[in-house]
């Protein structure tokens, strides 16, 4: 992987080098899964389930993506759906719903840097 591509993924909240001590060294293997992220319906059912009421969907979209993205090393969105994962669980319905436009904001950037990899 050539400087500037890890650079753009650092860049995105990926820490690659925790990534490839989990994908066992191999970046062939990393990138392969990381371009499958983009098109993971996960956060678009987060969404949904959070405008729908639907708290039983909303905490298991949540907790999914929390495991996806702590494989995938993607920092900034792990620490987000986790904290929102324990907020779900805790009652806290609305300062759940009210870190989405941070965790859209974080998920774009990851997934705009996991695009570029082509």
């Amino acid at each position: 992987m050539d400087d500037a591509i890890r650079a753009s993924l650092a860049a995105a909240g990926i820490d690659v080098d925790e990534a490839l001590e989990r994908f066992m060294g191999s970046e062939a293997m990393l990138i392969r899964f990381l371009k499958k992220f983009p098109a993971d319906q996960g956060f678009s059912a987060l969404a949904a389930a959070l405008e729908a009421g639907d708290r039983e969907g909303a905490v298991g979209a949540a907790h999914t993506l929390k495991g996806l993205c702590g494989n995938l090393s993607i920092k900034p969105l792990f620490a987000g759906f986790d904290r929102q994962v324990g907020l779900m669980r805790a009652g806290e319905w609305d300062a759940a719903a009210d870190m989405m436009p941070q965790l859209t904001q974080d998920y774009n950037r990851a997934v705009e840097a996991i695009l570029a990899l082509g």
